[in-house]
């Protein structure tokens, strides 16, 4: 059993929000535990034994308010103190990303070396106070200002891979830009926006619409946007083939749940029959998408694995020219430490890699915004490191789908209906708006195409149409009037193309907000 004691300005902690809150051990793997908050206290009461450590929505001063996780902690029968375990856990992550990016002895990263001796300073502060309470307060500056100080650090980093390839001579527009398209909006207005900005188009292909019932296939839409890709010179990446979330499975599928063989060969046929229909038009094939977190048919690691291997081997062998992609959702993996008959999803990118798999990338979905695991906000850091995970798979990755609000005003036509509260999900620097959509917008385009592995990258709903995902994520409005992001992509990517600096880099921003 672990216990915290936890501040809030100094003072026991009334009111502790645990929400999407979980308990980890090695590799950051979640686990389960029992967590409970009374008196001031967070106590977790974990199944196995050995150092954990806990993640949970913390608010970080002026840098926002993010999920953020201690280091592993061994038990022991006084609480810690929560804010100063995660005031040292950020220290950690900044040194060890700073040791990682070889940026002790760079030249250029004097003043991010000073303020990391500053924010130290503080964090030793705290670890002298004569009393929890003080120590709490002095670990809370810390902590601020040690998010922003990570956020720069990765900002940093990603300017110099950008700059060495400009210096090279090496293209920095080798990323392609895409977006998944809505099916069902083909209006001029919608298409001329992807026109004008997007490299390639993304096409969902979701069972439930191309086959309603069983032996009755309906193709009609997903045709129509596979001849204006081709029409239109854009390369087109299809899927997911194989996907178990509810919002894309037919429901007469559901009469084989308990049936694995003859649910084996139901999705056999399936993906033949979408792949030899447009095999010579799709350049990229989403196969297999998050079977590993949405594991609808109860199905074991073996059967999970086996889906995967059969269905690549299967892509591959009918459209050997085009790239075979496994997507990963909820990259966290949150989800594991509720339910045991999922996969981490670093774990099952790893036994993909390893086990003689055909495929060539990983998909990779990147969604905040929503008070739901795996969708909590992380700060630029975090999600800097987690894409460094895959440079050890030596695979190619795509960015399937990112995407962040833009209000945090209910949106009825939102995939919950409106009843997906977004200020409880965390926020970035401040409440989600127009400009801090567009912020972050630039700030995660950089830190992704600064990775040479990262091939291109997808923002999941062009507008606020009916059924679009995260609440006011698009970015248009849903009469196709630009948002300040949709301005802000085209634009950075306009500056790459011409090899310009961006209008304004999102780290001299965060500088500004300070003064």
């Amino acid at each position: 059993m672990l216990r915290f004691e936890v501040y809030n300005n100094g003072v026991p902690a009334k009111d502790i929000d645990l929400s999407g809150a979980y308990v980890f051990g090695q590799d950051m793997i979640p686990i389960r535990a029992d967590l409970a908050a009374a008196n001031g206290q967070v106590t977790c009461i974990k199944r196995v034994p050995g150092a954990c450590g806990l993640a949970l929505l913390w608010d970080a001063g002026s840098a926002g308010r993010f999920m953020l996780a201690t280091t592993r902690l061994p038990e022991r029968s006084k609480p810690y103190n929560l804010n100063l375990e995660l005031a040292r856990a950020q220290m950690m992550r900044i040194a060890q990303k700073r040791e990682d990016w070889g940026l002790f002895d760079y030249a250029d990263a004097e003043h991010l070396n000073r303020e990391y001796d500053a924010v130290r300073k503080k964090f030793i502060a705290a670890l002298q106070a004569p009393d929890a309470a003080g120590a709490a307060v002095l670990a809370d500056q810390a902590l601020a200002d040690g998010v922003t100080l990570g956020e720069k650090v990765a900002l940093f980093h990603a300017d110099i891979f950008l700059n060495r390839r400009k210096a090279s001579g090496a293209t920095v527009t080798r990323t392609s830009f895409g977006c998944v398209i809505d099916l069902f909006s083909t209006t001029e207005p919608y298409q001329e926006r992807l026109k004008e900005t997007f490299d390639f188009i993304n096409i969902p292909l979701p069972w439930k619409h191309t086959e309603p019932k069983e032996r009755i296939c309906k193709y009609t839409q997903i045709d129509t946007w596979i001849n204006w890709g081709v029409r239109h010179r854009k390369p087109i990446l299809a899927g997911p083939l194989l996907c178990f979330e509810p919002s894309h499975l037919p429901e007469w599928l559901y009469i084989w749940e308990n049936d694995y063989e003859a649910l084996r060969d139901m999705i056999y046929d399936h993906v033949q029959r979408i792949v030899n229909r447009y095999k010579r038009q799709v350049a990229i094939w989403n196969v297999v998408s998050g079977i590993h977190a949405n594991n609808s048919f109860n199905l074991n690691f073996e059967q999970l694995m086996e889906l995967t291997r059969m269905t690549c081997l299967l892509v591959k062998k009918l459209a050997p020219q085009a790239q075979v992609m496994i997507e990963l959702v909820l990259p966290w993996g949150e989800y594991y430490a509720r339910n045991q008959r999922t996969i981490p999803p670093l774990m099952y990118a790893d036994m993909a890699a390893q086990s003689g798999i055909k495929f060539d990338a990983f998909g990779l979905k990147m969604l905040m915004g929503v008070p739901f695991d795996g969708m909590y906000v992380r700060d630029l850091m975090q999600i800097s490191s987690l894409l460094d995970e895959f440079v050890s798979f030596s695979k190619s990755v795509h960015v399937t789908a990112c995407q962040v609000p833009s209000d945090v005003t209910p949106d009825a036509w939102d995939a919950w209906g409106g009843q997906a509260p977004v200020p409880k999900a965390g926020f970035w620097h401040a409440l989600w708006s127009q400009r801090l959509q567009a912020e972050w917008v630039q700030a995660f385009y950089r830190i992704a195409i600064s990775k040479p592995f990262i091939e291109s990258i997808s923002w999941l709903d062009l507008a606020d149409y009916e059924g679009h995902y995260l609440p006011h994520g698009g970015l248009c409005r849903n009469d196709m009037d630009p948002k300040l992001a949709y301005r802000e992509l085209r634009n950075f990517k306009a500056s790459l193309a011409a090899d310009t600096p961006a209008i304004q880099t999102v780290a001299t921003r965060i500088v500004k907000s300070e003064g």
